[in-house]
């Protein structure tokens, strides 16, 4: 038996598995995102101290530009196993996201307790096709964020969310 794929980590598939909710994985485009903005940084500083160390110390410090190709590497593999470690899932009365790779955090949203749903785009995530969906509630230390999704799924996401929260709060 299989367990788990990028989307559903953790869950087993099968007929003898048992029910849990259904997890959704971000969609790569924020992985891609992050990755680029990862290089175009990284090789932005590189080059600058390259120019810089060539011309105040010669050309042979300016090889220490190549420093910041270290971090690049490693922040390359923490951006994936960050973007996996991402999800969420939509339940009866509740909305669960799910992150972290050594610290797990999950936050449990009562459809009820959300006052405010918000879907934001930012330039760079526009250019990639993304937008996030931003919960507030009551406790601020219950907000939460979805990041990177489709903004067809960001909207429909946002939709049934208030549409949920209005009917849950109604009840107070």
């Amino acid at each position: 038996m299989e367990t788990g794929s990028p989307a559903n980590p953790g869950t087993a598939q099968g007929a003898g598995a048992q029910a849990g909710p259904a997890w959704t994985g971000l969609p790569p485009g924020l992985l891609r995102m992050r990755r680029l903005l990862l290089v175009v940084w990284l090789g932005l500083l590189a080059v600058a101290l390259g120019l810089l160390l060539g011309l105040l110390a010669g050309p042979a410090w300016a090889a220490c530009a190549l420093l910041p190709l270290a971090p690049a590497a490693w922040g390359w593999v923490m951006l994936g196993r960050n973007w996996r470690s991402w999800r969420y899932a939509e339940r009866a009365d509740d909305l669960l996201i799910s992150r972290g790779v050594l610290w797990r955090e999950e936050t449990v949203v009562p459809y009820g307790r959300m006052q405010l749903v918000e879907v934001t785009s930012g330039p760079v995530e526009r250019y990639f096709g993304l937008a996030s969906v931003q919960l507030h509630t009551a406790a601020a230390a219950t907000d939460a964020t979805i990041p990177g999704l489709d903004p067809a799924e960001a909207e429909r996401l946002r939709d049934r969310l208030a549409e949920l929260g209005e009917a849950r709060s109604a009840g107070l």
